[in-house]
């Protein structure tokens, strides 16, 4: 397996060109730049079969077009618990698809959307893209559209994709891949519900409402996510710019 990566340099995310040996190939998603990946399609002789979309956010099907006009019978799957995506073909539902000589397992890993999907890829290492689910050293929010609760992304990553083998190769939506072991080890959010490190307890002011800052740790733009409570008791990922302190 082979795995080519474009980022686009104004949303940070990534669109995956996964290959096999035997000269096919998907792309995972479709946010651009697309055309390097077109390219190396081109110069390696391979034959793309789909795209496997993993939420309908347009940082992540912005160049679906491109995609679509290149090879026109592309299958574009995407989990019907998503809001529609023009161009898509079918639905990706979870469980296993053969794509050429390569098995993909769609994992429902809901949180940032309803239908988010995560894509297990086996191997030596196995290799899992976890759209916005999770990124290298964060996690995903769940304030953007078709988002669901806090209770969900924390079941997606603690309970989905960290109980994959500790050097699973993860491949996020945004900027840099890590592994299993690394995210275990080192997310700031993850070792709080690991119970290694302790929650915070301070005041604080998130979305304009008042809260408790449980945690602001680090988000893939080099901004910060915010883990707070409410005072209901309900918890909560908000962007960390929505958060005054004290």
């Amino acid at each position: 397996m082979r795995v080519e990566t474009s980022m686009n340099d104004q949303f940070l995310s990534n669109t995956y060109l996964v290959s096999d040996e035997g000269g096919g190939g998907f792309f995972v998603d479709a946010g651009g730049p697309v055309e390097p990946l077109i390219e190396a399609a081109e110069r390696d002789g391979l034959t793309p079969t789909h795209v496997l979309l993993t939420h309908h956010h347009y940082d992540h099907v912005s160049e679906l077009g491109k995609l679509t006009a290149r090879w026109p019978d592309l299958e574009v799957l995407m989990n019907p618990d998503e809001p529609a995506v023009e161009g898509t073909t079918g639905e990706l539902i979870p469980g296993q698809l053969q794509v050429g000589a390569l098995t993909v397992t769609a994992l429902p890993t809901p949180g940032h959307t309803k239908g988010m999907i995560s894509l297990l890829i086996g191997g030596s290492p196995a290799q899992v893209f976890t759209g916005d689910t999770l990124f290298k050293n964060s996690v995903g929010g769940v304030r953007a559209p078709n988002h669901t609760t806090f209770a969900d992304i924390k079941h997606s990553i603690m309970d989905v994709l960290l109980t994959l083998p500790s050097d699973t190769v993860i491949r996020p939506g945004h900027t840099d891949p890590t592994t299993v072991a690394d995210e275990l080890d080192g997310n700031s959010f993850v070792r709080i519900w690991r119970g290694l490190d302790p929650e915070g307890s301070e005041p604080c002011t998130a979305m304009g409402e008042q809260a408790t800052l449980i945690h602001l740790g680090d988000d893939y733009d080099g901004g910060h996510k915010a883990w707070v409570r409410w005072p209901d008791g309900s918890d909560d990922i908000v962007p960390g710019s929505q958060v005054q302190r004290g």
